[in-house]
């Protein structure tokens, strides 16, 4: 199913205090790893939304982080996260730990839930045997209605509990779906990476018109990578915030682990990247190994220098020309000087994109092919008697060139090849993929 149709599916919001076992019980559901697990409070902050399904009905499923009302200022944007999913779901699914009892934060979320309209389904988890069921009777005193027996863990119980749930779900909206989707076409990706707390959750919030991402000055704040559509004028757009990425030297907890392996994931599916770094501490060589491997991942790179409000005539100097020298591997990629914060400079992103969206779709004729290469041999033939006979454009996504030869090509004369059909067809920092086939003359 495309984002866009998705994205009319009713909506069902997991709820609960920390460490209750909301993530668990969404990889259960949905029946895959999706949302980072740890025994540790806290480890959900953003809302992560999936598409799920239960004999036949399709929904998104919000796996919202602890609610935590009146705790630190991480806790208090967390619970507005929280807050914002019950406001938009149609279904809600409160989780409990049955081993626990109706604690007192278990009591405060019941008192926000019996003010809302949706169908409430309270989740009595970790029961794991029989024994265990009559605990869940104190559930009633929630004023919620009679509890749901699950072990999310082992699934046990969770089929009773999607089957009353998809009962109460509205159909989902038949509106007509988006062009750009009804074509299909897939949505274009750009994924946000860079390194912890330089800026990346306060860009994507903007982007996207609303506080989608927790937005915190602790490092590591976000833990799942977290996606939106956004329409833009050229088209549907989704953007992906991602954790902020280490070397793997330096993760030495699980949870961050899984967030690194998630930014990849993110980096791999997606056509652009935005590179995000602090211009406030320049080019750093974490930010390098980044660059490098996003580059390794095929797709354009626009690099953004977030906080460029706080730097002084002669640090933006020195960060430009930091640029210039330590990422110049990237060749024509795009530099923006932002301020995530204020918002200056980002309307930029839009057009940049769709400059990139349209380099990367971009087909040329077999002809102006070979006109080009034919040209680019004429200025400088290939060492060794290489030459190449033929040339054609194979794909698009990015832009791939198939090269008939007779030798073998050196790869410093494919890079020459490259930069001519770059310069000829204004292709700027999209990747330009370049196969080559030898035969006989």
């Amino acid at each position: 199913m495309s984002d866009n149709e998705s994205a009319k599916l009713p909506m069902v919001a997991i709820i609960g205090r920390p460490n209750v076992g909301k993530s668990t019980l969404l990889n259960r559901i949905i029946g895959r790893r999706e949302a980072i697990v740890e025994e540790l409070p806290g480890v959900t902050r953003d809302r992560k939304e999936v598409e799920a399904e239960w004999i036949g009905r399709h929904f998104r499923l919000v796996d919202t982080g602890g609610w935590m009302p009146g705790g630190s200022t991480l806790d208090e944007k967390v619970s507005r996260q929280s807050e914002q999913a019950i406001k938009e779901a149609d279904a809600l699914i409160l989780v409990t730990d049955v081993t626990m009892g109706i604690t007192e934060e278990d009591a405060r979320i019941a008192e926000l839930l019996q003010q809302s309209n949706q169908p409430v389904f309270v989740v009595a988890n970790k029961v794991d045997d029989p024994a265990r069921e009559a605990a869940m009777w104190e559930l009633l005193g929630l004023g919620l209605g009679n509890p749901w027996p699950v072990s999310a863990l082992h699934g046990l119980g969770t089929g009773d509990l999607l089957d009353a749930l998809v009962d109460a779900l509205p159909e989902a909206e038949a509106d007509e779906v988006p062009v750009a989707e009804s074509d299909g076409e897939r949505v274009f990706a750009v994924a946000l990476v860079g390194r912890p707390n330089v800026g990346k959750s306060t860009l994507f919030n903007r982007l996207i018109g609303e506080d989608r991402s927790v937005v915190h000055d602790m490092p590591g704040t976000t833990r799942d990578a977290v996606d939106t559509i956004v329409e833009t004028p050229d088209g549907p757009i989704k953007f992906v915030d991602t954790a902020g990425m280490r070397r793997k030297s330096r993760i030495d907890e699980s949870t961050e682990y899984f967030s690194f392996v998630r930014a990849l994931q993110a980096v791999d599916s997606s056509d652009v990247a935005l590179l995000v770094i602090d211009a406030t501490e320049g080019v750093t060589h974490q930010d390098q190994r980044l660059a490098e491997r996003i580059d390794a991942a095929g797709c354009p790179i626009v690099i953004l220098l977030n906080k460029w409000e706080l730097l002084g005539t002669e640090a933006r100097a020195a960060v430009t020309y930091d640029v210039g020298q330590k990422l110049a591997f990237l060749g024509e990629s795009e530099v923006i000087r932002i301020s995530a914060l204020t918002g200056r400079n980002v309307h930029r992103l839009l057009p940049a994109l769709a400059e990139t969206i349209e380099g990367y779709h971009k087909r040329v004729p077999t002809r102006k092919v070979n006109d080009v290469v034919f040209a680019a041999q004429s200025s400088q033939p290939a060492p060794h008697g290489a030459r190449i006979l033929y040339a054609t454009q194979g794909a698009t996504d990015p832009p791939t060139f198939t090269l008939f030869a007779n030798k073998e090509l050196p790869a410093t004369y494919l890079r020459y090849i490259e930069r001519r059909l770059r310069e000829a067809f204004d292709m700027g920092a999209t990747p330009i993929k370049l196969r080559v086939r030898q035969r006989s003359n």
